[in-house]
């Protein structure tokens, strides 16, 4: 049975909370994870420009301190995403992470982009996989000596939850490898609540939405799935197409997550942060307000463990009024369909269990 370490968010004059931080990634396994002279990935979302509730820079900082305490040398990274932002290219995406307060000065540890300039540097992978049998990783993650995952847990329009298994299975992909990811799934247009507002388009970076008698009109040859459409429309009139193959981008992404651990299955840590559980990605220029209170800290070494963990938690607590879930508010409520009612969000967990990525059965420690 898979551990996994839970902190809540309580803190006092005797151990404020990065010192909860710190007993986390300990009793985890940090030291025996992370071996000094490491060249150590710290895979961690650095926001969108306009988001606040990506992970905060200073609790980055006591997680490399803990690092560096190995003799290890850490790095933050991330990848480049597919659609229009501030993170679409190293440049830009090492700019935001700045401004987004991941200076060095701040964390104490250099920012690399793990598929280089522009999201092509990257290392084709075997993977014995369902679904794949290879994957294309950004370089950085796959030349690093170890890895320690920090992830904002919340809610996602494509997955249901975005937690470990998708910060390093679609984090850690290249922008090839995000594609194939994707691939399978694409958005449509309700035709009576469309409004032609013209917001869609402007969002799409791959020219995929057009508009035909007024209605928006997403091409099936251009768009590549990534949803971000789904998120701005304010209408809410686009919607994934969900139908017997739509868990597949769930499972490939389980697939990924296990390919990018190549040589790391046990040179690896997680780290999930149950703040501020947004209704949607860290990836969009804004942030909604959270549907649940902040619940607390998770650590382990199993990213299904602390995954499914962290589900738990959320779903067995109240849900906020007043936010963007619409159902589940009662104890015991599912949170995920709550705010994205067609998504099996189960999947993720069901296929990373089933191909050996890890245990959807824990025991929760307290710590």
């Amino acid at each position: 049975m898979a551990k996994v370490f839970f902190s809540d968010m309580r803190a006092g004059h005797k151990e404020n909370l990065f010192d909860k931080i710190a007993r986390l990634l300990a009793v985890a396994g940090l030291p025996q994870a992370v071996s000094k002279g490491d060249l150590t990935a710290v895979k961690i979302h650095f926001g969108e420009k306009g988001n606040h509730t990506y992970i905060r820079p200073v609790f980055a900082r006591r997680i490399v301190e803990e690092i560096k305490k190995t003799g290890a040398q850490p790095f933050l990274t991330d990848s480049s995403t597919l659609y229009p932002g501030q993170r679409k290219e190293a440049v830009s995406a090492l700019t935001c992470a700045v401004e987004n307060g991941f200076g060095f000065s701040c964390v104490g540890a250099p920012l690399i982009i793990s598929d280089g300039l522009r999201g092509v540097t990257e290392t084709e992978v075997a993977v014995d996989g369902e679904l794949l049998k290879k994957a294309y990783i950004g370089t950085e993650i796959v030349e690093a000596d170890s890895l320690v995952c920090v992830t904002h847990f919340k809610c996602h329009e494509l997955t249901g939850f975005g937690g470990a298994i998708k910060n390093i299975g679609m984090g850690c992909a290249s922008r090839t490898g995000k594609l194939a990811q994707h691939s399978t799934v694409g958005p449509k247009v309700s035709a009576k609540n469309c409004t032609g507002c013209g917001v869609c388009p402007r969002s799409c970076a791959h020219d995929a939405i057009s508009f035909i008698d007024g209605t928006a009109f997403i091409d099936p040859q251009k768009c590549v799935g990534c949803s971000r459409c789904i998120t701005v429309c304010p209408v809410k009139a686009i919607n994934i197409q969900w139908n017997a193959a739509a868990d597949t981008v769930m499972r490939k992404m389980a697939e990924y997550a296990k390919a990018a651990l190549t040589g790391k299955s046990d040179k690896a840590i997680y780290i999930n942060f149950i703040t501020q559980v947004s209704p949607a990605c860290d990836c969009y220029g804004h942030a909604d307000a959270p549907i649940v209170n902040d619940i607390g800290i998770c650590t382990s070494t199993d990213p299904v463990a602390i995954d499914q963990a962290c589900a738990d938690l959320v779903n067995g607590a109240r849900g906020n009024e007043g936010s963007a879930l619409q159902t589940g508010h009662e104890p015991g409520g599912d949170k995920f369909r709550g705010c994205w009612p067609e998504i099996p969000w189960e999947v993720q967990l069901e296929h990373g269990e089933k191909i050996g990525l890890g245990s959807r059965v824990y025991e929760l420690v307290r710590v």
